[in-house]
């Protein structure tokens, strides 16, 4: 099924009332295909998006971001500027926009379906 079009059936379900996960939707990767897809991404740079951040769900999406630190150890600042595309663990994507005082944002993407806290930062953070 197209993108687009789970995307649009979730936003029908939620207009009438009914709200499945979007996790269900989507046949995401498990076991022994997901450790490889992992290892795969590792390749890439942390929270691109064929490496996104691993979190659970919202509140880990969000505690993940609370924990970066500019290089002045300041929280940067955050903004979720939606779900994108299908990523490498067969997963919908979001996109935040992280921002320390001063310098140009940074584009992070999030795999909100684990159930895992990533402990690693994204570049130019700590």
């Amino acid at each position: 099924m197209k993108p687009t079009r789970i995307a649009l059936i979730a936003a029908s379900l939620a207009l009438l009332g009914a709200q499945p996960a979007l996790g269900q939707l989507f046949d995401g990767l498990k076991g022994k295909k997901l450790r490889t897809a992992i290892a795969a991404a590792q390749a890439h740079p942390l929270g691109s998006e064929k490496n996104p951040i691993r979190a659970d769900m919202p509140p880990g999406e969000r505690a993940y971001l609370a924990r970066l630190r500019c290089a002045d150890g300041n929280a940067p600042a955050f903004q979720r500027l939606g779900s994108t595309g299908i990523g490498p663990y067969h997963n919908i994507l979001d996109l935040y926009t992280v921002q320390c005082a001063g310098a140009q944002p940074v584009s992070v993407y999030i795999d909100m379906y684990h159930d895992h806290v990533e402990t690693a930062p994204v570049a130019g953070f700590t």
